[in-house]
């Protein structure tokens, strides 16, 4: 029950501040074509995980519970691309080249495709 917790609490936490970041984000890109709340979201997303499994690694510096926290929790809640970003990352890392390119392009194929069959299904429109 407290893996739960620290993840539930975590995530709350996460889907704040990605709430209140791309709020801002829209509020001073009015007008622009391109999603910059959700982008901005995706790459800070990813440079926070980066940045925590270094530290994982390098100085074996959280404890499993702290980690279901920061990683599955806060990450998870604020994007889950940044989990994307970090598994694709320790295929490369692995030199798993194959395995990260069917990833990535599953994924992104995969997902848009999900998205469209989801949309049609309920809106009956393609």
């Amino acid at each position: 029950m407290t893996a739960a917790l620290l993840v539930a609490l975590g995530g709350a936490l996460g889907s704040l501040a990605r709430w209140a970041l791309s709020g801002w984000v829209l509020e001073n890109t009015l007008g622009w074509r391109f999603p910059a709340g959700t982008f901005l979201v995706n790459l800070i997303g990813c440079l926070v995980i980066g940045v925590l499994a270094g530290l994982a690694i390098k100085h074996d510096l959280f404890s499993t519970d702290t980690r279901l926290f920061l990683f599955t929790g806060i990450c998870g809640g604020f994007t889950t691309f940044s989990t994307f970003g970090l598994d694709t990352f320790y295929l490369l890392r692995r030199s798993e080249i194959a395995v990260a390119g069917g990833y990535v392009a599953g994924s992104v194929v995969f997902g848009l495709l999900a998205v469209w069959l989801g949309y049609a299904v309920v809106s009956g429109r393609g």
